[in-house]
């Protein structure tokens, strides 16, 4: 007993001294380092000197070792805007663009003439259309940001070239927002939720049981420890109350008329898809590229598969959206011809409306399965009860897990956090039942809610809820290096796999390192390249009109807001670096590597110019989390 304790002292004192020697600034060479400018004490009634410190303060950049941290700013540039390029003289109507005939003719509202529109268009960016050199056709004609290279002919193929799945046609939203979608196989899977919550109620005798058992429950409080404990009284007792109240679904169900149990654990009728085979995925040992908002976009998720995911997942969608038929939220659900395992996450609060969304994405698009979001922390999500909200209503869940996997022929997994509260971990209690309901595979993130992304990840309590979980489980949380996914996958640990996300949007290549079992020093050139390739996808993806390229380079400065974060292997006293330790003030090998390591906004648009040409006169930007960047007012070009 002695030796166990002595044991536990010496590694609470060596966690203490590596935590204390690290204090979250990542251990940068001293030649390296700049040193933080001096700041003028505070002097005389006026307070003109503290006001001068204030904004010295404001705009020092991120704290350097050797000087006093500045406040660390936290949560969302709500008001931020999103920058737009002012609209051309000449619209050109897009049949016209397109080389088609306009049906609308001389009453059409946009510009036929092209002569006038090239007299205004802005100047190419580059000799290469990305768009016509992958399919020797550029949708976007004169209007194309690199028009110089469509050449004479820029004619649809007979047989166009469609890297991109998941497109949702005009006719589906159109139908949706109309509501002219037949939901006829969600409404059947409602009824039969409903059918077993009918029979998980408890009866009468159960219920006057429960009373009886309260009642005792309440003399024997009031009686106090010196009366001994309570007498015994009719009805079920503690365990077999449990029992009834925790009865799953399939046994409730076990007398409907049709009924039959499925692979996924839960009770379907015949003929519904739960009853087919079902497609599997293999979880184990796989690099899992978390859905990741705003930054885990199309072009990004082909980035990372370049340098080795093995899964990605889109962007978290909402139901309600996908629903009304949004645009802008079936683009989320688009994959990539390189995805290979690709699946999709959605955000809902009710079966009804989960069971909708699970037929859709059934019957309209191709994944190789369907995420629940059951850990985002944001306050407008689980103030709705979505994401970590969601989590917390058991019920619920397993009402949403039976209908959608009842829908779908893929696996439905769900990714949760350990809880709500800060020190009050719950996941322990609802992963173990996932399976039983539909789930295939459950994703654990070892914070809570409160934490968001402050304090590390409790491996130890993924460790647990992995032991206790029938299905793969994989976990997520500071994945930064290969000896931190090694240590995730040790057999005694029971993960299947590791999901990677802020260490994926900080360097991509962790991929490469995890699969190598190396630390890759790579150069800023490198980096470089990697950008270059991001522009070209992302130009493939949103467009090479100014419109497109616009997008491109707003999602551009959205990961760069993450990518200067990254500290080169060679200026590392140790390895390996930890994510969770900031950046101090320092200069690289060269002017490129210097730039790169920059926490200034304007910096980045310096990058952006360097890829996409000079922006606009009015532009701005302003990165969507405020911890992201020294300076968080947006950002305007010059001239």
């Amino acid at each position: 007993f002695v030796d166990d304790i002595c044991a536990l002292l010496v590694a609470y004192r060596s966690r203490r001294e590596r935590m204390s020697s690290t204090n979250g600034v990542a251990p940068v060479k001293a030649e390296y380092l700049i040193a933080p400018p001096e700041r003028p004490a505070t002097s005389g009634a006026d307070g003109s000197d503290a006001a001068a410190t204030a904004d010295s303060a404001a705009t020092a950049g991120p704290p350097s070792a050797a000087g006093p941290p500045r406040k660390k700013q936290k949560g969302m540039n709500k008001n931020r805007g999103s920058y737009r390029p002012a609209k051309a003289e000449v619209r050109l109507c897009t049949a016209v663009v397109q080389g088609r005939e306009c049906k609308f003719g001389d009453g059409c509202k946009y510009s036929h003439d092209l002569v006038a529109y090239r007299t205004t268009c802005p100047p190419d960016l580059g000799e290469l259309c990305p768009i016509y050199s992958v399919n020797g056709y550029c949708r976007f004609g004169v209007t194309c940001r690199f028009g110089g290279a469509h050449g004479a002919s820029n004619t649809p193929p007979a047989q166009p070239v469609d890297s991109e799945r998941n497109v949702a046609p005009a006719a589906l939203t159109s139908r949706l927002r109309k509501h002219e979608y037949d939901f006829s196989g969600a409404a059947h899977a409602l009824r039969q939720w409903d059918a077993i919550n009918e029979h998980r109620k408890p009866s009468e005798g159960q219920e006057a049981g429960a009373a009886a058992a309260a009642q005792a429950a309440a003399a024997q409080a009031q009686a106090g420890a010196s009366d001994g404990p309570a007498p015994a009284v009719d009805g079920p007792g503690k365990e077999e109350s449990a029992r009834a109240e925790g009865a799953t679904g399939a046994d409730a169900a076990e007398g409907l008329e049709g009924g039959c149990t499925a692979g996924g654990g839960g009770h379907y009728p015949s003929g519904s898809v739960a009853t087919r085979e079902r497609r599997a995925v293999d979880w184990r040992g796989k690099l899992y590229l978390a859905p990741l908002t705003t930054v885990g976009n199309l072009p990004y998720r082909r980035v990372c598969k370049g340098y080795g995911a093995d899964i990605t997942c889109s962007e978290m969608a909402m139901a309600t959206n996908l629903l009304q038929g949004q645009a802008s939220e079936w683009a989320l659900l688009r994959r990539h011809v390189s995805e290979d395992v690709f699946g999709v996450q959605i955000a809902g609060n009710s079966a009804e409306t989960m069971a909708r969304v699970a037929q859709l994405i059934e019957a309209e698009t191709e994944v190789d399965f369907v995420d629940i979001n059951m850990g985002c922390p944001i306050d407008l999500v689980c103030n709705r009860g979505m994401g970590a909200g969601l989590a917390q209503r058991a019920n619920k869940v397993q009402g949403i897990v039976r209908v959608m996997s009842q829908q779908l022929s893929c696996p439905l997994t769900v990714k949760l956090r350990t809880g709500y509260d800060m020190d009050k971990p719950t996941a322990h209690r609802l992963v173990p039942q996932l399976p039983g309901w539909g789930a295939a595979a459950v994703t654990l993130h070892g914070r809570s809610r409160q934490q968001r992304y402050t304090k590390l990840a409790d491996w130890d309590y993924i460790s647990q809820c992995a032991s206790a979980c029938p299905a793969p489980l994989i976990g997520n949380g500071d994945a930064f290096s290969y000896e931190d996914v090694d240590n995730a996958l040790k057999s005694e640990t029971g993960i299947s796999s590791v999901m990677l996300a802020r260490g994926a949007l900080v360097k991509p290549w962790l991929f490469t390192e995890v699969k190598e079992r190396r630390h890759w020093d790579i150069s800023a050139s490198e980096r470089l390249d990697m950008l270059r390739g991001f522009v070209r996808f992302g130009l493939e993806h949103w467009g090479t009109d100014t419109l497109g390229v616009a997008r491109t380079r707003n999602f551009l400065l959205e990961w760069l807001s993450f990518l200067h974060r990254y500290v080169p292997v060679g200026l590392l006293e140790r390895l390996p670096c930890r994510i969770n330790e900031r950046p101090p003030t320092y200069f690289g090998r060269n002017d490129l590597e210097t730039l790169m390591a920059s926490s200034m906004a304007s910096d980045w648009v310096k990058i952006s110019e360097m890829l996409l040409g000079p922006v606009p006169a009015d532009f701005h930007f302003t990165p969507k989390h405020k911890a992201n960047a020294a300076a968080s007012a947006a950002i305007t070009a010059e001239g």
